[in-house]
């Protein structure tokens, strides 16, 4: 007998134990065939009814089998019952017919088939469940074409496999799988057999391991006759032969070990690669230890060994925690040994960089944040560094470190503190100057004269003021002396404390006004007595150690407003408007002179001629000032917009445009300048930017411009240049920078992070950072996969990116009237086909008449493979980098890199 379902109603089935009473069971089958027969009958009959007179048929309906559970009402007996056939639910539905032989034990489904027992989900084009073994068979049917189709997809737990066929046993957990497909990280396997010897080991025969997409036609795989596979664990086989593009090579291992961790890493030996180099020999680099901490933090130790005695060693770490924070440490060391002892351009020397930043959710604590960007080391380190490859980060002049950790607190009025370390680096005159710690304390603004209401207007209402407080420990020393005894001895130790009253206030309506007065107390720890030293005949500094104090405050006000005007041509126009914002402003600021804290000291052994200083010239936030200062300063800020019609006709409201970002004018009068080492009118400084083409281009501007004349000497005098026969102002320095980016691609390039990390540019103008520990990452921007389909000639639509900067300075301090810099820097990256990736940095110095760097950048997408090629042909850091590997990071030892560092 068969009951039949409806092609896609899920049909549920409960085996429930069977008595071994005979007259039980006889009353269970007969329940049971004659409730399916009678249901299946009626169900026919009322198909019949429905159907229009003349269309009756006898097809067979596929129906669903009903749920019966017979009652028992006959006691049990003591007779232990058998156990079931299946100790769970099974679920299951099919296209076109589930047939059902209890004479046979047998579930057939057909077409699209589904089943659902326990952990275990099988898709197919036929499943037979013999449900008397607990064994479960899937496989393939043919379309009408006769084509295989609907391969097995089982799956149990986390485990997938795409075979052609599978036989499963439910009690066992034995499998028999025939060409298998499966997944396990980056690895995809094929097999010609596959057993299930349970759930934690597979024996496979006729393996393929490989990382392509397509694992049936992959462009390279491992072969072996026998493996034994541990699933999220690893897999151990036995001979193994590489093989590409369908060819066999030689490189074959009499057995591999391959780890398959679910965890996101695991730890393992970093294979080091082979090089030379002619001024420090062969060696072995980039080889070590990465040790898998933890899922929160990681670890990886490198090093490089040449032949002449030089070494390194690098220190990678990278932490996270989940809505807490996460960074990166990279410490670097190198001992670099040029030539060879006994040579005259033999040299030895020890550099290091130490790298760490640090960011902290905001969702951890908003009242509280702690950040570390740090970059510092030898000042040489970019320029001389083996494992580094960035010119941006060899010119750089400048490597800058902050720590900071800052603390609201929630209080009425509210404050905050803030503790940090900073770091500044002069690579070129190697100058450190460090701060440990940086206090920095401030009270929210206090308003004593504001009512209830809340309301903070005129003069005396919003009168307020503040209190801040920074405090340092600086030390200023040498690269040389970093770190030692020498640097802890000159520190510097200061606090300051400031206390600003301000308010603002309309006058008129139009013009806004404010006026402020700050008081200022400062703290030293050591200050200075000059003293005439006979010995070496002259005045010395005698430092003194023990609190001192000074205390100083000044006077500002201001007044503002801004204009508007606009030009209107018409609606009918192009350009049918320009607007113009004008904001004017005027300041003033007198300082008291505070002669109290100056002393004299003789300057010669007669002690007849004195001078002045003051105790506190070393301190760390200056000294009082001896003269007063009674300064105003002029300022006018101008913005250029257009209105524009659309060229869009269906659009009925113009465009606006910026013509000018902003164009700025500023200058002071000193009313206490003597004419001599100070002049009255300051020169008027001017800057400007704007930008073209859709924001691509960004133009900067600035000059300076001097209203006093010099004298043949070239030496400024008290003489304004338009009484000297010359023009009202005379331009001092003028600068111009250009930088233009566009792309055909119509998404922004991503900016070299790494690069501006170590302290270089964010482009690619000066090249690509290259570290040359890893070559496995895309000297280009990383862009989405694309697939292998070309529908049109490629050479119809070449991607492209381009990055134009051009810098022009010029400089006429005492009428020397040259270009002092007039250069222009070009990176253009394309894609000569949809594998083929070009790019070149170069540019021209028209001063120096010369080529600047220059980097050239191939790279070809070999599907699972990448191989690329560098070459900087010019200067002091000219060479070429060769890199063909697989782009998985499980299989990032096989590769191979070569590169030529002739010049470093």
């Amino acid at each position: 007998m068969t009951c039949q379902k409806t092609s896609h109603n899920f049909t549920k089935i409960a085996f429930k134990p069977l008595h071994t009473n005979l007259f039980n069971i006889v009353l269970i089958s007969f329940f049971l065939t004659i409730g399916c027969g009678n249901l299946y009958s009626q169900e026919i009959k009322n198909k019949k009814k429905s159907l229009p007179a003349g269309k009756q048929t006898d097809k067979t309906t596929s129906v669903e089998k009903p749920a019966i559970t017979p009652t028992d009402t006959i006691k049990l007996d003591t007779v232990r019952p058998k156990k079931t056939f299946l100790d769970g639910k099974v679920r299951y539905k099919a296209k076109d017919y589930a047939k059902i032989d209890q004479k046979n034990k047998l579930i057939t489904l057909y077409n699209e088939a589904e089943l659902y027992y326990k952990d275990v989900e099988l898709k197919s084009g036929i499943i037979v469940l013999n449900y008397e073994k607990d064994e479960v068979y899937a496989g393939r049917i043919k379309d009408s074409a006769g084509v295989l189709t609907q391969y097995p997809n089982f799956k149990q737990g986390s485990s997938e496999v795409q075979p052609d066929s599978i036989r499963f046993n439910f009690k066992t957990k034995k499998a028999l799988i025939y060409n298998s497909r499966t997944e396990q990280g980056e690895f995809k396997i094929k097999a010609a057999v596959t057993k299930k010897e349970n759930d934690s080991v597979y024996f496979l025969k006729g393996a393929r391991f490989t990382t392509s997409t397509d694992v049936d036609n992959p462009e390279y795989y491992f072969q072996t006759s026998k493996v034994k596979f541990i699933p999220g664990k690893k897999v151990i086989t036995g001979l193994t032969n590489m093989v590409i593009a369908d060819v066999p090579t030689p490189l074959a291992l009499p057995f591999a070990y391959f780890p398959m961790s679910q965890e996101k890493s695991v730890s393992g030996i970093i294979i080091p690669s082979y090089n030379d180099s002619n001024t420090r020999g062969f060696s072995l680099q980039n080889g070590g230890y990465y040790f898998a901490l933890s899922d929160n933090y990681d670890l990886t130790v490198l090093g490089d060994y040449y032949t002449n005695g030089s070494y390194a060693m690098r220190f990678e770490s990278a932490y996270a925690t989940r809505y807490k924070y996460r960074g990166n440490v990279n410490i670097r060391f190198e001992n670099l040994i040029s030539s060879e002892r006994g040579y005259p351009d033999y040299s030895k020397q020890s550099i290091y960089n130490i790298q760490w930043s640090h960011s902290k959710d905001t969702k951890s604590n908003p009242n509280s944040t702690f950040s570390a960007s740090v970059n510092m080391g030898s000042s040489k380190y970019f320029k001389q560094s083996i494992n580094q490859a960035n010119i941006g980060s060899n010119l750089n002049n400048t490597l800058s470190s902050s720590i900071s950790y800052n603390k609201t607190f929630n209080t009425i009025p509210g404050s905050r503190i803030s503790l940090s370390a900073t770091h500044s680096q002069n690579t070129q005159t190697e100058d450190i100057i460090m701060t440990l710690p940086s206090l920095q304390g401030s009270i929210d603004r206090i308003y004593p004269f504001v009512g209830k209401d809340g309301v903070k207007k005129g003069l005396i209402k919003n009168i307020n003021l503040q209190y801040n407080v920074s405090g340092k420990n600086e030390f200023k020393t040498k690269d040389s002396l970093f770190f030692k005894p020498q640097m802890f001895q000159d520190a510097r130790i200061g606090l300051q404390q400031t206390i600003p009253l301000s308010t603002n206030f309309k006058i008129f309506k139009y013009f806004s006004a404010g006026a402020s007065t700050t008081y200022q107390e400062t703290w030293v720890n050591k200050t200075i007595e000059k003293v005439y030293d006979p010995a070496e005949e002259k005045a010395v500094d005698k430092t003194v150690n023990g609190f001192d104090a000074f205390r100083t405050y000044n006077f500002s006000t201001n007044l503002g407003t801004t204009i508007y005007g606009t030009f209107n041509f018409g609606d009918d126009k192009r350009i049918q408007s320009i607007r113009h914002v004008m904001r004017p402003s005027v300041t003033y600021a007198y300082t008291p002179s505070f002669e109290k804290y100056y002393n004299t000291y003789a300057v010669d052994a007669s002690g007849r001629i004195t001078s002045e200083y003051t105790r506190f010239e070393n301190g760390l936030y200056g000294a009082p000032g001896k003269d007063n200062s009674n300064i105003v300063g002029f300022a006018l800020s101008n913005t250029f917009e257009a209105k524009v019609r659309d060229r869009d006709s269906t659009k009925t409201e113009p465009k606006k445009i910026m013509l000018l970002n902003n164009l700025n004018f500023s200058t002071s009068y000193n009313f206490n300048a003597d004419g001599k080492s100070t002049f009255g009118w300051q020169p008027v400084l001017v800057s400007g930017g704007t930008q073209f083409f859709d924001n691509k281009m960004n133009m900067n501007f600035g000059a300076t411009l001097d209203p006093y004349a010099i004298d043949n000497g070239g030496n400024k005098i008290d003489k304004f240049n338009i009484d000297n026969g010359g023009s009202l102002f005379r331009m001092t320095s003028a600068n111009v920078t250009v930088n233009y980016s566009f792309s055909n691609k119509g998404t922004g390039k991503e900016k070299n992070t790494q690069s501006q990390r170590n302290g270089g540019r964010s482009d690619d103008l000066f090249g690509t950072n290259t570290d040359l520990n890893d070559s496995r990452n895309s000297q280009f921007a990383n862009e989405p996969e694309k697939e292998d389909v070309i529908t049109e000639f490629f050479n119809s639509k070449v991607p492209w990116d381009m990055t134009l900067a051009y810098s022009l300075t010029y400089s006429n301090v005492k009428r020397e009237n040259t270009i002092s810099g007039n250069s222009i820097m070009v990176s253009v990256n394309t894609d000569l086909t949809p594998k083929w990736k070009a790019g070149v940095s170069t540019g021209y110095d028209f001063v120096q008449k010369g080529v600047t760097f220059t980097q050239f950048r191939f790279e070809r997408d070999l599907l699972s493979w990448r191989m690329a090629f560098n070459w900087q042909p010019l200067g002091n850091n000219s060479n070429w980098n060769f890199f063909i590997g697989i782009k998985s990071g499980m299989l990032s030892d096989i590769k191979w890199n070569k590169r030529s560092v002739s010049n470093r």
